[in-house]
């Protein structure tokens, strides 16, 4: 069985950012800025942390003069199915089942997402 590369943690700041390049799929640094809506906050800081995630290697770019437009080159699915594996695996003994069974004891989960889950495992059982 072939093993996914594991991809760099990311900081808050850096996740933030790209949960904003995710949405926009095609961005330059000041879509970025026009989405955080906050004037405070200057482009260089917008502009150093999208370089990073770049060189983390979550994102590319197409330069058109002094302009970069960038786009994810790691999906957001990819992503957090890595941070949910980390989690069972250092919460739950590698077991999403006990993950399941976590969230339905804390009473997390509502009926519909606990039908929802039910209809899950039987389309997965048909597989």
């Amino acid at each position: 069985m072939k093993r996914k590369k594991t991809l760099p943690q990311l900081t808050k700041a850096e996740e933030d950012i790209m949960q904003h390049i995710w949405a926009l799929e095609r961005c330059l640094v000041r879509d970025i800025l026009e989405r955080l809506g906050d004037e405070s906050i200057p482009h260089s800081t917008i502009s150093s942390v999208v370089r990073i995630l770049e060189k983390k290697g979550f994102v590319s770019h197409k330069a058109y003069g002094k302009t970069h437009e960038y786009f994810p080159i790691v999906s957001r699915e990819e992503y957090a199915g890595q941070g949910v594996q980390g989690l069972v695996e250092r919460y739950f003994s590698g077991s999403a089942g006990q993950l399941v069974s976590f969230l339905v004891q804390r009473e997390d989960l509502s009926k519909k997402e606990v039908s929802e889950i039910l209809a899950l495992l039987q389309k997965s059982k048909k597989k």
